[in-house]
């Protein structure tokens, strides 16, 4: 799949660039054949422009430069008009493409300093989420481990029994093997969950993402006293994602919900967490009997650097809501009545499906 996806986008790519070039080349003609007395080479400044998509500062500077050449090489070639005015426009256009070059150039790396902060921004809050998770995890890898150790005994009081019974033994040790790769798989979710990795598109099966993500909060939703259940539909169809950000969004909110629960002393202690599909799109949501917000602060929700919770960084809600937009979604929250809150998303599967169809 995510070759398919890179040939789509080497092709995406290869079609601009030709259009880019038809473009051009048509503003080289009118610029040198016709007997227009204005700066049509100033309308390289839109090829220049367009260029930006391709997220590569060189390649702005090297289209800037052959608007330039063309513009002069235009002058040169042009076979009749007035000389001076000719001049004027030539020297017209050569500073209105160097000034576009230079701020697309500008803007470009801007933009891409903005992304890699906002990336390096979204792993610390995903490390520092996995963190205040430990006790957790350690809880999951622990029970595994003890299995271990009770069952490698087990296998040998089997084998050292008189007669021995190789059959039980053999049992003892499957479930020796059975525990180790529980073990293993919780390590290796931990892993990639705090791996500090470009971002990456690929088919996600959002209703597995979310079991992984719960096999990881399980035991933090028990020490809250939540009583937890799950409403994922079977035939939800899949997405188009980063998979490690779409954990990131999920662990988020869970987290969230399971703190919500423990604020309250009194009352249900119930989390409901969902998942559908109107075949256009995925919605997840998660509902739990917490707090309850006010609307003002329902509206704040998602903004950056606020937050409802005692010593709270108010980033985790912003950095999620990035994330789920920049997959193209929507995030949002709203009261539970008749006490508690909902928060969910949705993603589009339209691509999913078309990736499906090629696959």
């Amino acid at each position: 799949m995510r070759v398919l996806d890179r040939e789509r986008f080497r092709l995406g790519k290869a079609g601009l660039g030709l259009s880019l070039a038809l473009l051009a080349a048509a503003i080289f003609l009118a610029d040198t054949y016709t007997d227009l007395e204005i700066a049509v080479a100033v309308l390289y400044v839109a090829v220049i422009l367009v260029s930006v998509w391709f997220d590569r500062p060189a390649v702005v500077l090297w289209v800037g430069a052959a608007s330039a050449g063309l513009t002069i090489l235009s002058y040169l070639l042009t076979p009749r008009g007035a000389e001076h005015a000719g001049l004027v426009n030539c020297l017209l256009s050569l500073i209105a493409i160097g000034a576009t070059t230079y701020l697309a150039i500008r803007i470009e790396a801007a933009e891409a300093r903005a992304r890699q902060a906002r990336a390096e921004l979204a792993h610390i809050s995903r490390v520092t989420m996995m963190g205040e998770l430990t006790a957790s995890i350690a809880h999951e890898v622990s029970q595994p481990l003890a299995g271990i150790v009770a069952n490698g005994h087990a296998a040998l009081r089997w084998l050292a029994a008189t007669p021995a019974d190789p059959a039980e033994a053999r049992r003892a040790l499957e479930r020796v093997v059975a525990d180790a790769d529980r073990a293993g798989d919780v390590i290796g979710r931990v892993r990639r969950m705090v791996a500090k990795a470009p971002p990456s598109r690929e088919t996600v099966d959002v209703a597995a993402l979310i079991e992984d993500v719960l096999s990881l909060t399980r035991s933090e939703i028990r020490k809250a006293q939540v009583t937890l259940r799950t409403d994922l539909a079977d035939d939800l169809p899949r997405v188009i994602a980063d998979r490690v950000q779409l954990q990131q969004v999920v662990l988020n909110l869970l987290v969230n919900a399971a703190e919500a629960i423990g604020q309250q002393e009194t009352g249900p202690r119930d989390m409901l967490v969902g998942a559908a599909s109107d075949g256009e799109r995925i919605t997840v949501s998660i509902r739990d009997t917490g707090v309850s917000l006010a609307s003002a602060a329902i509206e704040r929700i998602f903004d950056a650097f606020h937050s409802t919770k005692p010593g709270g960084m108010g980033m985790g809600l912003a950095i999620s809501r990035s994330i789920v937009e920049a997959h193209g979604g929507t995030i949002y929250a709203a009261a539970n009545p008749p006490r508690g809150m909902v928060f969910g998303f949705t993603l589009p599967v339209r691509a999913a499906t078309a990736e499906r169809n090629h696959g």
